[in-house]
This record gives C-alpha cells, structure tokens and sequence, in this order.
C-alpha cells in the first residue's frame, strides 16, 4: 500500500472523557454507523488498539491506517491514549457521555492497575455493549489487554493480538535491566530539568527537536504534535514504566489458560523487552496456543518503521476467521 493510500483514509481525532480523564481517540473507519443499531452498514467488529508506553496514540496512525484499508475498510480501527499520556489543546473540547458509570475517580489512574481500570471504563462506557471487540495490545498493552480479559469477562472479546508482549519477567530483560534503576530511583533526578526544557523551551526550539525526532525515526510530522510535549505526561509515562518493572514479574498464566483460544502471541527476534526465551517458555507451557515468533526481524516499537507488516499479519488472520464474526 502507497503513502497516497494510507492518506485516504479517514481518520478522527476525539477527546472524551474516560474515568474522569481526558482521553485521546483516534478512529479510522465508519464511526458513524457504530451507535446505530438500525444502521445497514454496521461494522460487526470493532477494532481497539491499546499502546505501549509512552501511550501517544499518534505512535500507531500508520498502523491504524493500513489495517483499515487492507481489512477492506470493513472494521473501524480505534487507537486509546493511557490516561494522563495526552492532554486536549486549547482548541479541542472533551466530550463525555450523557450517562457515564465510569466518572468516578480511579484510583491511581495514572499507574499500571490504573491503566487497566481506565481501559475497562472506555470500552462499557464508550462502545456499544454488544459490538464485537478485537483487541490490539502492544509492549505494555498486552498486559492491559489480559487485564481486561480477566476482570471483564463479559465483554464481548472477539480475539486478542498480543504484539511484543511485555507480560512477564520485565525487570529481568535486557533492556529492563537498564531502565528499572533509571524508572524507579533516577528519573526524579530528570523532572527538573525536564519541565525546564519541555514548559520555557522556546516553541520554534520545541519544533525544530520534534521536526529531527521524527526525521530520525522516518515518522511523519502529524505522528507528533507539540501539544503533547508536556512535562506532566512525560512524568506520567515514566511513572508507568515504573510501575511496569516492579509490576510486572509473573506470567498471568491462568488467565492466558481461560482465553487461550481467542488469544495471538507475537514474538521477536531482536526485542530487548521479551526475549525469545519468552517465547520460549510460554510455546513450552502452552504447545496448544497461537503463539509465534517473527522472521522478519521486526523490532519492538514496530510501529515506527513496520506498520505495514504486522497490519499484513493481523488482516490476514481476520480475513481467515470471518466466518467466526
């Protein structure tokens, strides 16, 4: 699929108001036609993605875009922010649902249980109850993908893609042994200077750092907008990383037992997060499950460079399953 393609596909941006927080998202497809019951052109699933860490929803509009289209623009894609990850510009309003169970206050909402929470609020608040869910996690959200699975079993879970997943053992992997001591005891030491830099950078600084950022990472310039560069959601998301290098140590083996069938895992080769002996020993505990291991060399933050490719993956599973719908 060329860049032309994936421009023509729609795509809004919304903030509604989740568990009392604002929060970011991001829909590809007929969103239109989800609330209408009597509506013929009523997607029969809809497709949420739940981001790793940092949860900027911008991070997966390449990603979003061409699973719409190669799915035949069959399936709305939406993309949640983490709370607390995305603040509203001045210009956007925040929309909340009339009657909204959800509203109360969540308990450290900007962790990791509180995370979970706040996906579960988004799901029976702000999508129909009977829809069809796909659920997408990646790195972290593949966690909050199997939270979700265990403590809202009545949501209607069509399937989960858990890609990269950060699951298990997160401190012990080789990335996660650099960042816990960083996550857990130093970044107080950055929150100074980070707000220094990030709250009186002056802006023409701020988008010229944003504009070779994303020349590096081969990202487009709406995949970043400045408004998110704020101090309070960089002290979020480190908070969250935190939290996942204390948090997460052991495999929710039960839970993956109960969901086994309706549950893809996703592998690679080169992740610093989950190592093949991951893969490992989860193929070894589980020889029954969807379980797979890439051979392409896709990295962990897939969606900066390789979109396309696990779009590819995802598509032809669903378009292989559309009779299970």
């Amino acid at each position: 699929m060329d860049s032309e393609t994936k421009e023509e596909v729609p795509l809004l941006e919304e903030f509604v108001l989740c568990g009392g927080i604002e929060t970011q998202v991001l829909k590809c497809g007929p969103w239109t036609d989800l609330f209408n019951e009597q509506s013929i052109n009523r997607p029969k699933l809809l497709i949420v993605i739940i981001p790793g860490n940092p949860g900027f929803p911008y991070f997966y509009i390449s990603f979003a875009k061409a699973l719409y289209s190669l799915t035949g623009r069959c399936f709305p894609v939406w993309v949640i922010s983490h709370a607390g990850h995305v603040l509203a510009p001045a210009n956007k309003t925040t929309r909340s649902p009339s009657e909204d169970p959800s509203a109360q206050e969540i308990k450290d909402v900007y962790g990791l249980n509180g995370q979970t929470e706040h996906k579960l609020a988004f799901l029976k608040t702000h999508v129909p109850k009977e829809m069809k869910l796909m659920l997408i996690g990646h790195s972290v959200g593949c966690y909050l993908a199997l939270q979700i699975l265990k403590q809202a079993p009545e949501l209607p879970v069509f399937h989960t893609f858990l890609l990269f997943p950060t699951i298990e053992r997160l401190s012990e992997s080789p990335n996660g042994r650099i960042a816990t001591p960083i996550l857990c005891w130093l970044r107080y030491v950055f929150y100074v200077p980070g707000y220094f830099v990030l709250k009186l950078c002056p802006e023409i600084i701020k988008s010229l750092v944003i504009k070779m950022s994303l020349h590096l990472m081969n990202m487009k310039r709406e995949c970043l907008p400045q408004e998110i560069l704020q101090p309070f959601c960089f002290a979020n998301a480190a908070y969250l990383g935190a939290q996942e290098m204390m948090q997460v140590v052991k495999r929710d083996d039960e839970t993956i037992k109960n969901n086994l069938s309706k549950l893809t895992f996703y592998y690679g080769t080169v992740d610093g997060w989950c190592p093949v002996k991951y893969y490992e020993d989860i193929k070894k505990d589980f020889p029954e499950g969807d379980i797979r291991l890439c051979e392409k060399n896709i990295p962990h933050a897939f969606n900066l460079d390789f979109s396309q490719e696990i779009a590819v993956i995802v598509a032809d599973w669903l378009k292989d399953n559309l009779s299970k719908i």
